[in-house]
């Protein structure tokens, strides 16, 4: 780009750039693990798949933003479903919305909620098939997630199908929306629908469950636990009792069953990649990287489960770049691929346990 710098800040800066850099900014600005992977999809893929993760990323917005009681969350989220079916009212919803944000919710997120308008301007050019995966996907996590967000979770969720619930809607959707835009792009994709739909929930919820065992002590400083209790309650642990000094032998331990359990969410997630064509590497490296950088941080976990801050097992730049390296190396081969998800997660999956996902109820 040419000229002064942009500045994510200032919504009125960007208002003016075309949809791809528009898109490139946002996600820059609300995620930069994001903004690293889509660009590796092909190119008819990218600005679908760009913008599905900006509309998520204003449903995630609604539910985080903290000066909002349930009923206005609600109503924002129920008004949103509706734009994003139809491509009308954005101007209004952003209008309205915008001045209720606090200055928790990070400048590039106020950018993005002021301009929901040029987003669903963009969302309305792509196919209708795409439209309505992506609306499908919205509708299912702005319905889904209010419904915890009104739920008391200092003590956890009282059970692990309850925890894939949750996932469900806030990361088993998103990798359903992804699925169908796979396969609306490509006929041999194609072939494989079914099953890549069902492997791409548990792809979700392993991901999501990474972010949930990274993030325990971030949440517990917020009075916010999303661990399922009946996991606990057959290690002896009371998740009523969590606090930033916990320091408790069952807690581990179960700590280490969810880490099992996620492991094998992961192992789905390498099934569903090895489906998908291998010339198509750039979704393969898309799907890969996501993957490889949550099996990391499991194992960061795993290696230090009396860790009390997300930053002690957050993986490092080196470990991004060498997840980078071994996508690349690996990506056309299926074999290589098990042989290195195998040696890098051998240690996850604890021997006596063993977890069969059941399909999210919708």
């Amino acid at each position: 780009m040419n000229g002064s710098p942009i500045d994510i800040a200032k919504p009125e800066s960007l208002i003016s750039l075309p949809d791809a850099e528009l898109q490139a900014l946002l996600l820059e600005g609300v995620s930069r693990t994001f903004a690293l992977t889509i660009p590796q999809l092909p190119k008819e893929l990218y600005p679908a798949v760009g913008n599905a993760y900006l509309l998520c990323r204003i449903v995630d917005t609604i539910e985080d933003e903290v000066s909002l009681n349930v009923q206005q969350k609600e109503y924002f989220c129920s008004a949103f479903i509706d734009i994003v079916k139809t491509g009308h009212n954005a101007d209004a919803f952003a209008k309205e919305l915008a001045p209720l944000l606090s200055k928790q919710t990070i400048p590039a997120e106020h950018s993005l909620i002021h301009l929901t308008a040029r987003v669903i301007a963009i969302t309305h050019s792509f196919d209708t098939e795409q439209i309505n995966a992506l609306s499908c996907c919205v509708e299912t996590m702005a319905k889904g997630m209010p419904v915890f967000q009104a739920l008391d979770l200092s003590a956890g969720v009282n059970t692990l199908a309850d925890m894939d619930s949750y996932c469900y809607y806030v990361a088993g959707c998103v990798g359903e929306m992804l699925a169908k835009l796979f396969c609306h792009y490509s006929a041999e994709i194609n072939t494989h629908k079914d099953e890549l739909l069902k492997l791409s929930v548990s792809f979700g919820q392993g991901l999501q469950m990474t972010n949930i065992l990274k993030d325990i002590w971030d949440d517990a400083e917020r009075g916010v636990c999303w661990l399922p209790q009946d996991i606990f309650t057959e290690t002896g642990f009371e998740l009523k009792n969590l606090t930033t000094e916990t320091n408790d032998e069952n807690f581990r331990l179960g700590l280490e069953h969810l880490i099992s359990i996620a492991q094998q969410h992961l192992h789905n997630a390498l099934k569903y990649t090895q489906l998908l064509p291998r010339n198509e590497t750039g979704i393969r490296n898309f799907c890969l990287w996501a993957l490889g950088m949550a099996v990391l941080t499991l194992k960061n976990i795993k290696q230090n489960l009396a860790f009390n801050h997300a930053d002690q097992v957050k993986i490092t730049r080196k470990d991004v770049k060498k997840t980078i390296l071994a996508s690349k190396l690996t990506v056309r081969s299926n074999l290589l691929l098990s042989l290195l998800f195998n040696l890098t997660s051998r240690n996850l999956n604890t021997a006596d346990w063993h977890y069969t996902p059941a399909p999210a109820k919708k």
